[in-house]
């Protein structure tokens, strides 16, 4: 049996070794942004994001913040997160609207604007979906022929 004088005694173990901070590269794997479920890389601007200015890109993009200036995704889908506010012009391939976007938008596949999203502008798209609660306020111009010069 041990003796509460021999537990005190016992030495402990020895700590472990602090290791140095790993450096990733910014092309490495560990820091790719997540993927959306098409597989593509997507980007993503916090609620607590404020931008002015021209926003542009080559990946898919999800904005829950306020954006103030033209947003151009050509081929890539813009997702308008519930917390976002858009005062934008707006070019993609598609565009899925949950919160608040106040613009023309002109996307070359589809635009959904959910139960609670909010457009008011005018849409250009080869598709369209409006759900029950959705505001729109503008004109709808659509043309199937959109997505197929998209897909040439």
């Amino acid at each position: 049996m041990w003796t509460k004088q021999q537990q005190l005694e016992t030495p402990a173990a020895p700590p472990a070794p602090a290791s140095a901070p790993s450096v990733v590269p910014f092309n490495s794997p560990l820091t790719q942004r997540s993927t959306s479920p098409t597989g593509r890389s997507l980007a993503r601007l916090g609620a607590n994001l404020y931008i002015k200015g021209h926003l542009s890109g080559t990946e898919d993009l999800q904005i829950d913040g306020k954006v103030d200036g033209p947003i151009s995704l050509k081929g890539h889908q813009l997702t308008v997160g519930s917390t976002a506010v858009l005062n934008s012009e707006i070019h993609a391939g598609e565009v899925v609207v949950y919160g608040k976007v106040v613009g023309n938008v002109h996307a070359s596949g589809r635009v959904d604007v959910k139960t609670d999203g909010s457009v008011i502008g005018d849409i250009s798209t080869a598709r369209i979906s409006i759900e029950d609660g959705a505001h729109f306020k503008g004109r709808i111009e659509i043309d199937p022929t959109k997505s197929q010069v998209a897909a040439d």
